[in-house]
């Protein structure tokens, strides 16, 4: 019997473990005759009730904290839409039938998100294994009770530790968004240009504080660049800001933006954790209507003309920084463009996510773009975050500027489209 053909519920019902169903909020949408079983209640009283509800606390324990760490670890997985398995944990139950008296009961708990087709979680797959017989076992084994003892113990040893390690990961996220965010203002020649710029951070990881974005103005030409330092936390953040400021000078002075790539190359080298950087840098050129493009292994602007049609600049792509061959000059191409056009430069947490292939993300940002290309850039950054990235967020931080390509004189007139 095949896909179609199989009654999930029916599997569901006799999945010999204990399973039940969550909403996002914490209330039962269904749960399997095992768990009726080892609950000791009906469906009648878990359908559709909030889980802490039917299960709180012992109120005669004062150091209880099964429902605590249980409402953390469904809550995070409903955050950040992965698998987490608990600790061994003791959590009471009071008996169905007699209000207020309480079993001493042990659980290994595992809490699994169930995607919905657009990848955010749509319901919390909660599986239980008792092993309160295992805890208590009585009948001369005092080896196997001492083992079982200690292995109780180091088992909430281990979830201390982690939760501590949880809180330590959670502040150096927080400094590192904060360094990022002093190293990333908004530029100040944003007012003499039609453009916007973002910066979202992964969602509940540490995977962030590595792209940055720039933009410099020089006589008849604006240089703007993105980049992705390989890392996180606050050692990709330091990275990050010594490269951006290396390139953002380079820029200042290069005859374009293969030598100033060029140029962020060598001092890249020197720098520990710059390796395999990635960067790309436009150079606009206002009196020609041209764009120079260089990019060290950075997915490609998308240059977005008036009419519409959107084209990928993927001609000038090199390998990414302390890659390349030191003899090399890295490679550089053109494109003309019409007033009215737009260019989005971003990293990769744009475009990628998990299982999916590279080239349907970049079908996703052209296909967006195209369709509301006359937006205005802080409109048009914001739908593309809001269509481009995941439900639940990424995993990766992602950097994005959207440029109106119109000379800074006229940056002031609105765009007819």
């Amino acid at each position: 019997m095949s896909g179609p053909g199989i009654d999930y519920q029916a599997v569901f019902q006799a999945m010999p473990g204990a399973v039940a169903l969550l909403t996002t909020g914490l209330v039962y949408a269904d749960v399997n005759e095992a768990f009726l079983s080892i609950s000791g209640r009906t469906r009648e009283q878990l359908v559709g009730r909030y889980l802490f509800d039917v299960f709180p606390d012992n109120p005669q324990d004062p150091s209880a904290t099964g429902m605590r760490n249980l409402r953390a670890s469904l809550e995070r997985v409903a955050a950040t839409g992965e698998r987490d398995s608990m600790a061994l944990q003791r959590y009471d139950v009071e008996h169905p039938d007699r209000p207020g008296e309480w079993r001493e009961r042990y659980w290994s708990p595992v809490n699994t998100p169930v995607l919905a087709p657009d990848g955010s979680v749509a319901l919390l797959l909660h599986r239980v294994e008792e092993v309160t017989e295992l805890i208590r076992a009585r009948g001369g084994e005092d080896r196997a009770q001492i083992l079982e003892s200690e292995l109780y113990t180091r088992a909430r040893e281990l979830q201390e530790v982690n939760e501590r390690l949880r809180r330590a990961h959670a502040r150096e996220r927080e400094v590192a968004l904060h360094l990022q965010e002093a190293m990333l203002p908004t530029p100040r020649l944003l007012g003499r240009h039609q453009a916007a710029v973002r910066y979202r951070p992964a969602t509940g990881a540490l995977n962030v504080c590595g792209d940055w974005y720039d933009l410099v103005d020089l006589p008849g030409r604006t240089a703007v660049a993105v980049g992705d330092v390989v890392g996180h936390g606050l050692r990709a953040a330091g990275v990050m800001g010594q490269l951006r400021s290396a390139l953002s000078a380079a820029s200042r002075v290069a005859d374009g933006p293969a030598q100033a790539l060029d140029v962020l190359d060598l001092y890249a080298r020197d720098i520990f954790g710059a390796e395999s950087t990635t960067a790309v840098s436009v150079f606009i050129d206002w009196d020609s209507r041209t764009l120079a493009y260089s990019s060290a292994g950075h997915p490609p602007p998308a240059l977005c003309h008036p009419d519409g049609t959107v084209v990928l600049l993927d001609g000038a792509t090199d390998p990414p920084l302390g890659a390349a061959p030191d003899h090399a000059s890295r490679p550089q191409r053109h494109t003309g463009f019409a007033d009215g056009a737009v260019l989005v430069l971003y990293t990769d947490g744009l475009v990628e996510r998990r299982r999916e292939d590279i080239d349907t993300g970049l079908a996703r940002l052209t296909r967006t773009l195209a369709e509301h290309h006359t937006a205005a850039p802080d409109a048009l950054a914001d739908v593309l975050l809001g269509n481009l990235l995941p439900p639940t967020g990424s995993t990766d931080d992602t950097a994005l500027v959207v440029l109106r390509l119109r000379p800074p004189s006229e940056a002031g007139r609105p765009y007819a489209g």
